[in-house]
C-alpha cells in the first residue's frame, strides 16, 4: 500500500443469514479526496461504513487504515485512531447544548487521570483550554455561534445536522465517513453542506468517505465516486464517468428497454384547440 492510500478495502465481504449484504467490494481513499459510496437503496453503501466503523465485522475480506489491519480493533478503538463518523439519523444528546456535544467529542484526546481531575492540576486545566479552543474553530467554521448554548432539543432538523458534524470534526479525524449528509436539508442548506464539505478537505486536510443520493451534492465535492448496486461494485471513477456508465444508469432507471418503454407510455400534452395557438 503507497503513502498516499488511508483506506483500503480488499475483497470485502458480509453475509446476514442467507443474505450477502455486501459481496466482493474493493477499493481505496486517498489522502485528502472526497470519496463517495453511491447506488439505490439497499445497494450496501451503509453496511460498508458499517464495516469500517467495526459495528459489523466482514465475513471474508481486510479493510486497512495506515496500512494497519482494521478488522482486528475494537469499535471502541475506531475513534482514536482518527476515524469519526456522523449517522442518517441523528445521534445527540437532546438535552445538552451545542457546545456540550461539541465538548462530548473531544473525549477521545482525553488523557488526564481521577486524581488528576479531582484537584484539577495545571495539566487538566491546561488539556480543557485546548478542547475549548478546538471546539470554537469548529463553531467558527460551521457558523454555529448563535446556537452555542441552545439545547439540542430545542433546534431544527438541518442545525441538528450541522451539530452532528461539527461534534465528529472535534475528534480532529484523518477520515470523516460522512452517511447521508443532505438528507433532510432544504435546498439552501444542502448548499451550505457542500461548502462545509470542500472546507473540511481544502482548510483542515481532512479526508471524506461519504453516502450520498444527492447527485448534485456529489457531482460538486466528490473526487472520485463508487457505485453499488445489490452488495456489489458497478463502476469506480470521476462523478461524471460513473453517471455516463451504463451498469449505474440502469441501477438507477433500469434497462434502456425500460427508459424506451418508459417514454412511449408518458402522456403527451393534448395539441391547442384550433384558433388557440395554431398557426394561421
Amino acid at each position: 500500500m503507497t503513502d498516499d492510500i488511508l483506506l483500503s478495502a480488499d475483497g470485502i465481504s458480509v453475509r446476514f443469514g442467507g443474505v450477502l449484504a455486501v459481496n466482493n467490494v474493493s477499493f481505496e481513499v486517498r489522502r485528502g479526496e472526497v470519496f463517495t459510496l453511491i447506488g439505490p437503496n439497499g445497494a450496501g453503501k451503509t453496511t460498508v461504513f458499517n464495516l469500517i466503523s467495526r459495528i459489523y465485522t466482514p465475513t471474508t475480506g481486510n479493510i486497512w487504515f495506515e496500512g494497519k489491519p482494521l478488522t482486528t480493533q475494537p469499535p471502541h478503538r475506531i475513534a482514536a485512531l482518527g476515524i469519526a463518523r456522523t449517522f442518517q439519523n441523528i445521534e445527540l444528546f437532546e438535552h445538552a447544548s451545542v457546545l456540550q456535544n461539541l465538548l462530548i467529542g473531544r473525549h477521545t484526546h482525553h488523557r488526564s487521570n481521577l486524581f488528576s481531575e479531582m484537584l484539577f492540576l495545571p495539566k487538566v486545566r491546561a488539556a480543557e483550554i485546548a478542547a475549548r479552543e478546538k471546539v470554537e474553530q469548529v463553531i467558527d467554521l460551521l457558523d454555529l455561534q448563535h446556537h452555542r448554548d441552545t439545547m439540542i432539543a430545542g433546534l431544527p432538523y438541518g442545525v441538528r445536522k450541522v451539530v452532528e458534524l461539527a461534534r465528529a470534526l472535534c475528534t480532529q479525524p484523518k477520515l470523516l465517513l460522512l452517511d447521508e449528509p443532505s438528507s433532510g436539508l432544504n435546498a439552501e442548506e444542502t448548499e451550505d453542506m457542500a461548502f462545509w464539505i470542500q472546507d473540511i478537505k481544502h482548510e483542515l486536510g481532512i479526508t471524506v468517505l461519504m453516502v450520498e443520493h444527492d447527485m448534485t451534492l456529489v457531482s460538486r465535492v466528490s473526487d472520485r465516486v463508487l457505485a453499488m448496486n445489490q452488495g456489489e461494485v458497478l463502476a469506480t471513477g470521476t462523478p461524471r464517468e460513473v453517471q455516463a456508465h451504463p451498469g449505474v444508469i440502469e441501477a438507477y432507471l433500469g434497462s434502456a428497454e425500460d427508459v424506451s418503454a418508459l417514454r412511449r407510455e408518458s402522456p403527451r400534452p393534448n395539441p391547442p384547440p384550433a384558433g388557440e395557438g395554431a398557426r394561421p
